[in-house]
């Protein structure tokens, strides 16, 4: 049995970017339960306050998508008592080192020449494609899990916007919420009380001047164009969503007929 949340979104201290997904509409005029799909930012930094609210939702699984990297360094995840932590990572701690030691490090002319003229942009569509295409087994245990009543489940990565609201995204697409929901949704996660810290190494006036921030943005803005570029890899390589999901994921009709069940009201 699964517990009703409060209309209102929780201010919570260490964790960013926390939101119920319920209430979201289906194509066939149904909207996704309340208090079985959470997303959020990663859980390391959670104050006892946040640790408490979290275990208040009767959460069954976590299902983590940062890599060795992220957890090294943001730290692992609060233990919550009788919850199952899962990690997934659906993106390689090798991918990219260099390039986000850069972000991190570089200066501005480095910065130019890793983000500038659209190149910032065109990684993180990259990125979106390569996860829905290459991530598969990882989106099939995901949603496997979730139709096997693996609920109430909360679905994090590192700031909870890109790995996490592509299987999140995933997820809805699998019970017939609508694209334009899908994306909305997605769009949530640039509120600023949501949106992850950049981290900048070096002195505050240098680090974070205003062209440096304007080269980054592309990489923390949650964009609808990242999102569709993953929804058109789905077409492209599968032809639909419904052969993505039984051909792709392996998620039989009565699987997805059981995660609707879990899912939706």
């Amino acid at each position: 049995m699964t517990q009703q949340v409060p209309s209102t979104e929780p201010e919570l201290a260490g964790v960013r970017n926390f939101r119920d997904v319920g209430g979201l509409p289906t194509m066939d005029g149904r909207r996704v339960r309340h208090g079985v799909l959470f997303r959020s930012g990663h859980l390391a930094h959670a104050t006892e306050q946040d640790a408490a609210f979290l275990a208040s939702l009767g959460l069954h699984t976590i299902f983590d998508f940062r890599n060795a990297a992220d957890q090294k360094l943001e730290g692992p995840d609060v233990e919550l008592p009788g919850v199952r932590n899962v990690n997934l990572p659906l993106s390689d701690p090798a991918d990219g080192a260099e390039f986000w030691k850069m972000v991190r490090d570089g200066d501005l002319d480095q910065l130019r020449g890793i983000l500038a003229d659209g190149k910032a942009a065109d990684r993180m569509i990259t990125s979106y494609r390569t996860i829905v295409k290459e991530r598969t087994a990882e989106h099939s245990r995901v949603l496997n899990a979730l139709a096997d009543a693996h609920v109430p489940a909360l679905m994090h990565c590192a700031a909870g916007k890109d790995r996490a609201g592509i299987s999140i995204a995933v997820t809805l697409l699998a019970v017939g919420v609508e694209r334009e929901a899908i994306v909305a949704d997605y769009l949530e996660s640039n509120a600023k009380h949501r949106r992850y810290k950049v981290r900048r190494n070096g002195d505050q006036s240098t680090a974070y001047t205003p062209e440096v921030m304007e080269l980054l943005s592309p990489l923390f803005d949650a964009r609808a164009e990242y999102l569709t570029a993953a929804f058109e890899s789905i077409e492209e390589t599968w032809g639909g969503v419904d052969a993505y999901l039984e051909q792709g994921l392996s998620l039989t009709p009565e699987a997805r007929e059981r995660l609707r069940d879990r899912l939706v009201d």
